[in-house]
């Protein structure tokens, strides 16, 4: 196929647009791959649909391969399935809910779980049906409180969703094993940088839980890696290793000081230090409580919670969300301090919240038998060796603080390493979450009823055009890999001599014969606009058509590499075949 760029719907930039973070935003917009409509709202131009089109395919391809069958939903669907399950109300203000003309209640889809289930319900009765996996390529809705980054972080995208179903937990760790190797394929295909890591399944439900993670500075995921061992892991996901318990019986008395005037937790350790009690404190002696409040979706009321950690660590908000999910949680107001008189603010301790009735969890290390500084409940005051399981008693654990790189891995082996990426896929074992929900059974062959137990695993294909273009960009523009490019070959036509034109034509025709795809740049404009262009646009091969051609001669350029090369004429579409194909 050729397409011309005198006639390409094509419109590139020279300056990044202003609300363009990232290199995949800036350089899809600037090379006319998309355009914004709306906040997190993107069309797909030519260009941009080709290379999605092909990133696509390869995800069928793999899909295919592993005996899953294609099928398409709608992405408006009725509000009762998901009342069923409790999404409704658990997806919270991240669902776009619509009314009809009847006032009938409505949803654009964010997954679809529970219309596979029933579709499935609605097919098949027999244990001899199973097992069955049905995927779909299809857009998917959410309203986002802050998109961002372009089409990596939209309230509308393009997802692959599918759905395993199996008659027993072996069939369905089989049927996570296919999809697992199908991402590894698939990734691998298109060339990625990426981990694999453990994840939380939020509220998708289930059990097990991984997350495919593309390995980006500019990626919202932290994810860590033991410096010693093959564990990584989302941060959400990290489990902190408890220490054991300690005795409680040698542990000094508990002693309220003076300590006005201490703000920060350093302001605080500095100030104990000077006390001459005999040791040197340290912030990680220290116990934050830190207040929030949560409020389950469809609640009215809102429910204090402290959370007590060592305090040279902060509260990391996304191992908060991940650990408190369906649940709301935002930090207290001065109105709530205000209203609760009890919570001394900047000297909170766990006495006054666990006699308040507020409820009081803390990190793992905050073991039986440990002794920390923290909040006297009075103005000014701390306390000094108040002891966990001796003087306070918390009502759980909950593992909420940052992790950070030097940590000892929980698997025991090394020290944790810290990066960032993007999430890319997520495959889940649901188990039987959405089954129960639908009561899909399948008649034994003893006559009896068996619960279909079901995996989810998701690829965020739009999301994969932007994650290529974040790997595979220089200071010039785009470089993309060779299965993905929108073309084969960008034909450059460097100066405006008809026999140029004539030479360009001619290769580009021959070209198509051989089966490439060709983009030829026979526009009126100078070889500058143009090589600028061709780089921008990040075809893998320039063929440049120029000055040379009255020589016989043609020049070839790796986009890829820099490296040029001149050929003659007559052997430059057999040598184009070959690079292209291998």
């Amino acid at each position: 196929m050729i397409t011309r760029m005198s006639s390409l719907f094509l419109r590139t930039l020279r300056e990044d647009p202003a609300d363009a973070e990232v290199p995949s935003h800036k350089l899809l917009v600037r090379a006319g791959y998309v355009r914004r409509v709306a906040p997190g709202g993107y069309s797909w131009l030519p260009l941009g649909l080709r290379v999605l089109r092909n990133v696509e395919q390869i995800v069928r391809e793999e899909m295919d391969a592993i005996g899953a069958q294609e099928i398409q939903f709608p992405a408006l669907l009725p509000k009762e399935p998901y009342e069923a399950t409790n999404r409704w109300t658990e997806y919270g203000p991240n669902l776009f809910r619509l009314k009809d003309r009847k006032n009938a209640d409505f949803l654009l889809a964010p997954t679809h779980e529970e219309m596979f289930t029933l579709m499935v319900k609605g097919e098949y009765s027999s244990y001899k049906d199973y097992p069955v996996t049905l995927y779909q390529i299809q857009n998917k809705f959410r309203d986002e409180a802050r998109p961002r980054a372009g089409i990596l972080r939209g309230r509308e995208f393009l997802m692959k969703d599918s759905y395993s179903f199996d008659l027993t937990d072996e069939g369905l760790s089989e049927s996570y094993r296919a999809h697992r190797d199908a991402y590894i394929k698939i990734f691998d295909r298109l060339g990625l940088d990426y981990v694999i890591v453990a994840a939380t399944s939020g509220a998708m439900g289930g059990s097990a839980s991984e997350e495919f993670l593309a390995v980006a500075e500019t990626g919202e995921d932290t994810f860590v890696r033991s410096s010693e061992s093959g564990f990584a892991a989302n941060v959400e996901a990290v489990v902190t290793p408890a220490p054991p318990a300690q005795s409680v019986e040698d542990k000094p008395a508990a002693v309220v000081h003076d300590t006005p005037d201490t703000p920060t937790i350093a302001s605080l350790v500095d100030v104990v230090n000077k006390l001459d009690l005999g040791r040197t404190f340290t912030a990680a002696d220290t116990l934050k409580n830190v207040l929030v409040k949560t409020r389950l979706p469809g609640a009215k009321d809102w429910e204090f919670l402290g959370i007590g950690l060592p305090g040279d660590r902060e509260v990391d908000e996304k191992r908060l969300e991940a650990a408190l999910e369906p649940a709301e949680v935002v930090l207290l107001t001065e109105t709530d301090f205000r209203n609760n008189p009890h919570l001394v603010k900047g000297y909170i301790g766990p006495k006054a919240l666990l006699a308040n009735g507020v409820k009081y969890l803390v990190d793992p290390r905050v073991v039986t038998g440990t002794a920390w500084v923290t909040g006297a409940d009075q103005d000014g005051k701390h306390v000094v060796d108040l002891v966990c399981g001796r003087d306070f008693t918390p009502d759980g654990t909950i593992d909420v603080a940052e992790v950070r790189a030097g940590d000892p891995s929980p698997d025991g082996k090394g020290v944790l390493e810290a990066a960032r990426g993007i999430e890319i896929g997520h495959i889940f074992q649901l188990g039987r979450k959405y089954a129960d929900a639908f009561k899909l059974d399948a008649l034994g062959a003893d006559s009896k009823p068996v619960r279909i137990t079901m995996g989810s695993y998701g690829v965020g294909v739009s999301r994969l055009v932007a994650v290529l273009a974040e790997q595979n960009f220089d200071e010039r523009g785009l470089v993309w890999p060779r299965n993905v490019a929108p073309y084969d070959v960008h034909l450059v036509v460097a100066g405006k001599d008809e026999t140029l034109l004539a030479g360009g034509e001619k290769l580009a025709a021959e070209l198509h014969e051989q089966g490439l795809n060709v983009v030829l740049d026979d526009r009126k404009a100078s070889p500058g606009v143009k090589f600028a262009d061709a780089e921008l646009v990040g075809v893998p091969t320039i063929l440049v058509v120029g000055r040379g051609l009255a020589n016989g001669v043609v020049e070839i350029k790796d986009r890829r590499t820099g490296d040029r090369e001149e050929i003659p004429v007559e052997t430059a579409v057999e040598h184009l075949v070959k690079v292209v194909r291998g």
